[in-house]
């Protein structure tokens, strides 16, 4: 009996990880300071800078070991504090576009092992935390003005359990 219990407890933990999932850090205006003309693609403001470190701090101590993120400036600039902490470890592409979203969360959760973050926007992370969770979890879209969002799915057997969280600036 107490060789069954082992061997349960063995296979549940294997079978657990944690996926953090965040809005990029504060957005710079959007214009293109060389046309003049909006930006489709604006970098982080100092703000931004300053929370994507201290995104890094909170997940610094995690066992990351995959870091997602759309292909704008202002999400990978938001990962990449931690990616950096952990030298070698590449960013991944996803597209966030609706025709894509299954795919990438199929692909989310086949990875049993290290921890996972998502960096995406205001009107995706809300679809990637719920879907992956299997319920609504996150109501809707977030507001263009909230940033410090950190949901946290822990995984547990072939089920997510949903924490939302905060994290704020270094100097907060």
């Amino acid at each position: 009996m107490r060789l069954i219990i082992l061997l349960l407890s063995v296979v549940l933990f294997s079978c657990s990880n944690t996926i953090y999932v965040v809005r990029h850090a504060e957005k710079a205006s959007g214009i293109d300071m060389a046309s003049m003309k909006p930006s489709t693609n604006p970098p982080l403001t100092i703000e931004g800078e300053e929370r994507a470190l201290a995104l890094k701090q909170i997940l610094g101590s995690k066992n990351v070991k995959h870091i997602f993120s759309t292909n704008t400036l202002r999400t990978t600039s938001t990962a990449k504090p931690l990616k950096e902490l952990y030298l070698g470890m590449p960013i991944q592409i996803y597209s966030s576009r609706p025709d894509s979203m299954d795919a990438f969360i199929q692909k989310i959760k086949t990875i049993k092992k290290g921890d996972v973050l998502i960096v995406g926007h205001s009107n995706t992370i809300d679809d990637l935390a719920n879907k992956l969770v299997g319920t609504k979890v996150v109501p809707g879209d977030l507001n263009e003005s909230i940033y410090d969002n950190l949901f946290i799915l822990k995984r547990k057997g072939d089920k997510y359990i949903f924490t939302n969280g905060k994290y704020g600036k270094p100097s907060q």
